[in-house]
């Protein structure tokens, strides 16, 4: 059974068309559907027309691969869950693709991504699982045998952009604000990090993924491998990235090789949380998982219908 799997994700639109033996498309393409609004809950009108723009570029490959529609899976991520105008999105891209989103909350969210990375990443003792996406973040703690805690805050790059980054170049001082904020919205975390002493922290999606290839750039000249799945990632590589990019301008971080347009920015406060997270929780270790939601769906969907 061939299924295609969705991710709406409030920076990055995913889709992902597979069976039980193969990948068969996977394609990510930049929405935005966060940008000038995710702070005041509104999905502006040009955000829209984005995401129909690539949904029906998406849709077209559901077609090609005649997917049945009972095997579309769509799922609404932080901007579109949090969205005023939720329901106006989530008609409109209904009547323009016949694709019916199912919104889901950050809980959800989590559990996909935990699916996910455990099908790329060994997880040989407590682990935290950080998954850095445009409207929310979501942190899980787990070990080879069960997820153990997991919980969404609606800290994504997006928001922390329009919070602290006023400038395309983020000063100290917003750096020292952004940590105050991050000490009290994440107590939740630190009160289980406490609880299950988890060294390794394992980075899915968008940003960890331009660290990786930031690295591969640095020591091999290419990107990093799309055929791995999981990766080893010293920290630091992560220090001197950090050092590298965070101070810089737009222009100086487009230049870095393993770069793309789309995080450019939202690498800036991604690094900032990370440093944040990496002091804070005592980690020692950092892997990077390729896969996140739409495997961890796509697991979930192949299991129920086997």
């Amino acid at each position: 059974m061939n299924v295609a799997v969705i991710d709406l994700g409030t920076n990055t639109f995913h889709l992902l068309i597979a069976n039980e033996k193969d990948k068969l498309f996977e394609c990510s393409l930049a929405a935005k559907i966060g940008k000038g609004g995710i702070n005041a809950n509104i999905i502006l009108e040009d955000a829209i027309e984005r995401a129909l723009v690539i949904l029906k570029v998406f849709k077209s490959k559901i077609i090609e691969f005649k997917i049945a529609p009972e095997n579309t899976y769509a799922f609404g991520t932080s901007a579109i869950r949090n969205a005023l105008n939720k329901e106006e999105f989530l008609n409109t891209v209904w009547k323009e693709t016949n694709i019916k989103i199912q919104v889901i909350d950050g809980q959800k969210e989590a559990e996909l991504i935990y699916l996910g990375v455990k099908k790329a990443v060994e997880i040989k003792e407590n682990a935290l699982i950080v998954d850095i996406g445009g409207g929310s973040v979501e942190f899980i703690i787990c070990n080879e045998e069960k997820l153990l805690w997991k919980q969404s805050f609606e800290i994504g790059g997006f928001r922390l952009i329009e919070l602290f980054m006023k400038t395309e170049r983020i000063s100290e001082a917003e750096i020292n604000k952004m940590n105050s904020f991050l000490l009290e919205k994440l107590l939740p975390l630190t009160n289980a990090v406490h609880q299950y002493h988890p060294k390794v922290l394992i980075g899915s999606s968008g940003s960890f993924d331009t660290l990786n290839d930031m690295s591969f750039y640095k020591n091999y000249g290419t990107m990093a491998p799309i055929n791995q799945s999981g990766f080893d990632y010293p920290i630091s590589e992560f220090w001197s990235a950090f050092e590298q990019i965070v101070f810089s301008n737009r222009s100086e971080r487009l230049a870095v090789g393993g770069m793309i347009e789309l995080r450019v920015d939202m690498i800036v406060v991604a690094s900032c949380l990370i440093k944040y997270l990496i002091q804070s929780l005592d980690i020692r270790s950092i892997k990077i998982s390729n896969f996140a939601l739409k495997e961890g769906a796509l697991a979930q969907i192949l299991h129920n219908n086997a």
